[in-house]
């Protein structure tokens, strides 16, 4: 575990305590998911039950404690894919949302990547758990203290060098004694 502007680095990804972004991938970070990896998310997720578009971005936004949430012009493009890739297919459906199903070929994927759909979902939990653990909590109420202090400090006219190198240290010193908690 690495600390980081804004949150912590755990496993290649970094989740973001909110303070700059609210908490979303984005905004220079690494995205949430590389290559295909999207694709095996949403293949499992419609694996799970026949599923819209919409459905899938809120599913990913649930599990994650809405902490991320695929855009709609990434979600759209990808389940073309999968379906010109054979893996999904048009479900019958009540009403104008068009339904999708994961066909044989998608089940047979499904298997053949168990372990990195396992990853990737693991991902995503560990995602919303550290949201779970952040928002709401005394720990986000401290941390948004600290940002009003030190802008409200930092922003007078006159601040020595001395005060912002005093500051800095009581940061530093900070975030060394919590991680070694």
């Amino acid at each position: 575990m690495h600390m980081m502007r804004g949150g912590f680095r755990r496993g290649g990804f970094e989740f973001s305590w909110g303070m700059e972004g609210e908490g979303r991938p984005g905004g220079g970070r690494r995205r949430m998911f590389d290559g295909g990896e999207l694709r095996l998310v949403l293949l499992r997720l419609i694996g799970d039950q026949p599923r819209h578009g919409y459905d899938l971005i809120r599913a990913i936004e649930e599990r994650t404690g809405g902490a991320y949430a695929p855009s709609p012009g990434v979600v759209y493009p990808t389940l073309t894919m999968l379906g010109d890739m054979g893996l999904i297919e048009d479900a019958p459906s009540e009403g104008a949302r068009k339904l999708f199903a994961v066909t044989a070929e998608g089940r047979r994927v499904l298997e053949e990547k168990a372990e990195e759909i396992a990853a990737l979902m693991a991902r995503l939990d560990a995602l919303g758990e550290m949201r779970e653990r952040t928002e709401g909590s005394s720990v986000r109420r401290a941390m948004h203290n600290l940002k009003t202090v030190l802008r409200m400090k930092l922003g007078e006219g006159d601040v020595s060098e001395d005060t912002i190198h005093e500051a800095v240290a009581l940061i530093d010193e900070a975030a060394r004694k919590i991680e070694r908690l």
